[in-house]
């Protein structure tokens, strides 16, 4: 089975159920766009502290591999117990944003995650120094924020204030702040310039028929256990594969999924232009026209 991985190889050995269990595992494909800002990230994460330490925005379509980039960058950081130490170290600290611009709900948040207790009677204030006082006992490296984007859900008073409490938190802690969302992020950033300055943008742009496209494909190829080579890079079937998923990582890969598991249960073992069409999937705008016409 010279078009698969070894491990792919091996999963062919198993049942057809278990295959399919392992199609739908979530699988890091390190393409050239995502291993940049990986870089990026590392370089943060080794930077010395200083006072005004370097920050980072990623953005890009939803469902273009942004969480799929972060966890990654998790796993290759994760938290440590330090059994014999007096606190855990987390190289990593991952938050999502609060629905909108809410400093409590961050903070909330953050102890959440530290399994510290949710104090009603805790003012702003002294959640704020509870917060700032654990991260700096935990040798933290870096403070990701997903959904940056959520802030613009408030009036600007509020947007404002939420962007100082972050600029606050790289000050107080001496760390780089790495904020995740769509294209409003960079729009929600632009509340404040000062803030917005200190982002250096990282963007995961929507894939192209190239030769990127195609090593991508070569690569989901070599991880999806199937018996017959699905010869995925030639032109035909790329061209349907990057119109059908509408050109992001995300889409093309449940897109992938889907043909694949199609194309065993009806014992086709490969995806081909009919598997692709027979396998339930629905095009992204196609869902967008189907929900206008409810």
């Amino acid at each position: 089975m010279n078009h698969l991985s070894e491990v792919a190889s091996q999963i062919l050995n198993t049942s057809n159920e278990e295959r399919i269990a392992h199609i739908l595992k979530h699988k890091w494909i390190g393409y050239p766009s995502a291993q940049r800002i990986l870089d990026q990230l590392e370089d943060l994460l080794l930077h010395p502290k200083q006072s005004r330490m370097p920050n980072l925005l990623i953005t890009g379509e939803t469902n273009n591999g942004k969480t799929l980039l972060i966890e990654r960058f998790r796993q290759l950081h994760p938290a440590d117990p330090n059994l014999d130490g007096v606190a855990v170290r987390i190289p990593v600290l991952y938050v999502q944003s609060p629905p909108s611009p809410d400093e409590r709900g961050l903070y909330n948040n953050i102890l959440a995650l530290l399994f510290r207790s949710l104090k009603a009677s805790e003012s702003t204030d002294q959640k704020r120094q509870r917060v700032i006082t654990i991260l700096q006992q935990v040798n933290l490296g870096v403070i990701v924020i997903d959904e940056i984007q959520h802030l613009l859900a408030g009036p600007s008073l509020k947007q404002r204030n939420f962007l100082n409490v972050i600029k606050y938190l790289g000050n107080e802690l001496n760390v780089p702040i790495v904020g995740v969302g769509t294209a409003d992020a960079i729009r929600a950033l632009q509340v404040d310039p000062q803030v917005q300055n200190r982002f250096m943008p990282a963007v995961l742009p929507k894939w192209e028929l190239n030769t990127d496209l195609a090593r991508l494909l070569a690569s989901f190829e070599k991880i999806i256990p199937l018996r017959n080579p699905s010869m995925l890079t030639e032109k035909e079937i790329a061209t349907k594969l990057l119109y059908m998923s509408g050109g992001t990582i995300g889409e093309l890969s449940q897109l992938l999924n889907r043909a694949a598991i199609w194309a065993i249960r009806n014992n086709k073992e490969k995806i081909d232009m009919l598997a692709l069409d027979k396998c339930g999937y629905v095009r992204p705008a196609d869902r967008k026209s189907a929900v206008s016409r409810i």
